[in-house]
């Protein structure tokens, strides 16, 4: 292809792929306003964003294997043609049910968009060629995480377009992207023999990390800590994912390869990116949220308070990669950047419905610093430490537990937020001498329709509850800068590949 076919092609992939990056932010600032439109809980608010976060997932590596196996061009379509059947139904959902099935199978189609946006990349453009390209895909990814929750809340504050829009938006960009890459892309087919797809490990994994989170959603408030459903959640949980690890240990082609996890390095980036995926993603869900129902803003001025938040996650990754590329060296930005993640969590675990607007930018600016600095530079620290042959599974196993951290974290701190929300509104209704009975205990998010002295009381019990969980999310954030701290030195390699040692790097406690 030439250039200028290249670049019509890459703009077809560049659309749907802002698409597919923005349905997730531009969701995140409206979610008050939508699960109170559908008289939700908390609960399921939590699953809304879970549902797709865990398909996505799950279903990722799969969709990269069949890259290799069928015509990729028509993969993409077909995911194309799911985005937009999911997203007209969720904009068309009546219950949160609804919503929260649809956001799932929305989910598979990120995660297809993502990869395979990837996957087209590779097979048109040179290794020499793609790093000018590559960029492109990053500044792609930059503006729609930016500007995804200013776009959500505008909106959902227009009141001829409402939140259903928040989905519909999505349908024409994927059709136009749809229209142009099938008369643009031309991606050669090449079929490998050997590509074998890891269809069990992937089902179990999710099922297994699946009836942990709705047991994390349900213990403590349905049923007792100690019960028999404890006992069958959990312990079902922990039985499918020892059984996924044994299919991992079998299969010729794992979704977690444990050949590679098991080494130290590489054990401990997946550790530190895991608690750095469960700190953001379920940090950063809840902070629209907070803006909306525990300071009264408006959807529009919540997505303009989480600015400083996306922009200290743009800066800081851009100015230390430069530093990194002169350098050499990973491990003294990973540390600062998982230092600077914890302070910015401690800072918003001391907020409340009072706090000061300034302070709490403050700490949303570090906790983005933080993440900057850290996430992509743990992804070199694997890449420049395992053989070439194995750079693709240990990159893709990092990035599968960053976003499964990302998931469990949002379903962790919705539960404890969820909790914690209960018990402040049901003591601050006794205090106020108001019956806990009916739509006045404020179980639901539709604010606006609650009595005014009922609201007050529900704002300022979501307002204090955020920050026990971003306390919650500095220990996480600990945890990653311990495992940072063991790392070995790495910097970039500048050989083909490393040179080969008399023994293995040895794993994990040996």
């Amino acid at each position: 292809m030439t250039h200028r076919q290249v670049l019509e092609a890459l703009s077809g992939l560049l659309l749907v792929l802002f698409v597919a990056l923005i349905s997730a932010t531009v969701v995140s600032v409206a979610l008050p306003q939508i699960i109170g439109a559908l008289d939700g809980t908390q609960s399921q608010y939590t699953w809304v964003v879970t549902a797709s976060l865990l398909a996505s997932t799950a279903s990722t590596p799969i969709w990269g294997k069949l890259a290799d196996l069928f015509d990729k061009k028509l993969l993409l379509q077909i995911s194309i043609v799911i985005f937009m059947l999911s997203s007209l139904a969720c904009g068309l959902a009546q219950n949160t049910g609804q919503l929260i099935g649809f956001r799932a199978v929305q989910g598979l189609a990120m995660g297809a968009v993502q990869i395979l946006a990837q996957v087209i990349v590779a097979a048109m453009i040179s290794p020499r060629e793609r790093g000018r390209y590559n960029g492109y895909l990053g500044a792609v990814m930059a503006v729609a995480t930016v500007g995804g929750p200013l776009l959500g809340g505008l909106i959902a504050d227009t009141s001829w377009l409402g939140w259903r829009w928040c989905f519909f938006i999505a349908v024409p960009f994927t059709v136009a992207a749809f229209a142009l890459l099938a008369k643009t892309l031309r991606v050669p087919s090449v079929r490998r023999s050997d590509v074998s797809i890891d269809y069990w490990g992937a089902t179990l994994i999710a099922a297994g990390v699946s009836v942990l989170l709705i047991w994390v959603t349900f213990v403590g408030n349905s049923f007792d800590w100690l019960s028999w459903q404890t006992a069958a959640m959990a312990g079902g949980g922990v039985l499918l994912l020892a059984l996924a690890a044994w299919v991992e240990s079998r299969v010729k082609e794992p979704v977690v390869p444990l050949h590679v996890i098991r080494r130290r390095t590489p054990a401990l980036a997946i550790l530190a990116s895991l608690a750095v995926g469960m700190a953001m993603f379920g940090g950063s869900v809840f902070l629209g949220q907070y803006f909306q129902i525990g300071r009264g803003y408006t959807p529009t001025e919540a997505g303009l308070l989480t600015i400083p938040m996306m922009a200290g996650v743009l800066l800081s990754s851009t100015i230390s990669g430069r530093m990194i590329s002169r350098s050499g060296r990973t491990k003294p930005y990973i540390l600062a950047g998982l230092a600077v993640l914890l302070l910015g969590f401690a800072g918003l675990a001391t907020i409340d419905h009072e706090t000061s607007i300034v302070l709490v930018s403050a700490y949303m600016l570090a906790v983005g610093v933080g993440v900057g600095l850290s996430m992509q530079n743990l992804v070199l620290v694997i890449q420049n430490t395992v053989p070439l042959r194995e750079v693709g599974a240990a990159s893709g196993a990092i990035t599968f537990f960053r976003s499964l951290g990302g998931t469990i974290g949002v379903s962790v701190l919705g539960a404890v937020l969820a909790n914690r929300v209960a018990t402040s509104i049901a003591e601050g209704l006794a205090r106020a001498g108001i019956p806990a009975g009916g739509g006045a205990a404020g179980g639901s998010l539709d604010i606006a329709a609650l009595p005014e002295p009922v609201k007050t009381i529900v704002r300022a019990a979501y307002g204090d509850a955020t920050g026990h969980i971003f306390l919650i999310s500095a220990a996480i954030a600990a945890v990653g800068l311990v495992a940072a701290a063991f790392l070995r030195p790495a910097r970039l390699r500048d050989s083909l590949d490393l040179p080969e040692r008399p023994k293995q790097e040895e794993p994990v406690g040996v």
